[in-house]
């Protein structure tokens, strides 16, 4: 659907580049099978997904952010000393202290003192920093902006979990944005947080709740997840999202054209294929050879848009997704 003469304000914001990056350890359904000891095709069936990408252990969430950032600026032969702040969009930080931004700036090969900070809503993560890089651009203190999401979710799973332990791939993409000329940018941006499922899908560990003074134990450093719950509530609250969502926008859904998900699940995307309509040719899907890979997932579909030609002018994108926290994020924009 092209929007040749729009009336609502628009926040001028271009996605000038796109890149993208996965680990070297491409892990097959069926290898999952026989690690768990499942019938052949159990896992596939389990958890909608053929293969997915798990770094190893020793890899670094840095490298594989700027490998991204690099996939980004190589595509479209954008000059390296051009970017003047990166923003890393993850839900898993490097560490602690200091901020991961600061550790993809010391191998990123950008120039010395190059601005960097972090943003963190969990899963969409990028949606939020694709609307806190429209506001600066827009005030003029920058001119060029990474974002890079980057996530390595292998490393924090729990096998004995069948339930989230089969869906989660390693992965990171790259947004470049400029302010543009104003034809192009954000119709609307909504951001809704409902705590009490906060509890719904967590890592404990890593901050000031869990730690050796305050105690632990190793569990606190993998991903729980109560899916049914979250599910549940999740779906309870998306359709009503959406509406509010679209409404600010001033587009109703049969003018979207592409629809870019948080790739959570394979029920969560088909809930937005039959329970919110959404058009099968308008929906990306990249679930089924990538798993879901937190908050690198909805930048990794971004991408994968990108280079099928479904990021067009005048033709609205929407970003959507869900979060921990519980959290629902999304974006109407025009490329």
């Amino acid at each position: 659907m092209t929007i040749d003469n729009l009336s609502h304000p628009v926040l001028p914001l271009k996605i000038i580049a796109t890149g993208a990056a996965l680990p070297p350890g491409c892990i097959e359904s069926s290898a999952l099978d026989r690690q768990l000891n499942k019938p052949v095709g159990y896992v596939e069936k389990r958890s909608g997904i053929i293969h997915r990408f798990h770094a190893s252990n020793q890899a670094s969430q840095a490298e594989l952010a700027v490998a991204a950032l690099d996939d980004a600026l190589a595509r479209h032969a954008i000059p390296r000393d051009s970017i003047d702040l990166l923003i890393s969009a993850s839900a898993i930080s490097v560490q602690a202290l200091p901020f991961s931004a600061a550790h993809i700036l010391k191998i990123a090969g950008l120039p010395s003192g190059t601005a960097g900070f972090d943003i963190n809503t969990s899963c969409v993560s990028f949606i939020s920093a694709l609307q806190v890089a429209a506001g600066l651009l827009n005030t003029g203190v920058y001119r060029r902006i990474a974002i890079v999401s980057t996530d390595i979710a292998s490393r924090g799973i729990d096998w004995e979990d069948e339930e989230s332990s089969l869906i989660f791939g390693d992965g990171a993409a790259c947004a470049i944005v400029e302010r543009g000329d104003g034809r192009s940018g954000i119709l609307s941006y909504l951001m809704e947080t409902y705590p009490e499922g906060s509890d719904l899908c967590e890592i404990r560990a890593g901050g000031t709740r869990c730690n050796p003074r305050a105690g632990m134990n190793d569990s606190d450093f993998l991903f729980h997840m109560k899916g049914k719950q979250l599910f549940r509530q999740a779906s309870a609250l998306i359709e009503g999202y959406l509406e509010r969502l679209l409404s600010a926008a001033g587009l109703t859904l049969t003018q979207i054209a592409t629809v870019v998900p948080h790739q959570a699940s394979h029920l969560s995307l088909e809930h937005m294929r039959k329970r919110l309509h959404v058009a099968p040719e308008a929906l990306v899907d990249i679930y089924r050879y990538r798993g879901n890979q937190v908050a690198a997932s909805i930048p990794s579909a971004l991408h994968e848009a990108a280079i099928t030609d479904r990021l067009n002018a005048n033709q609205p994108v929407m970003l959507i997704g869900t979060a921990a926290g519980l959290t629902l994020g999304g974006m109407v924009l025009l490329p």
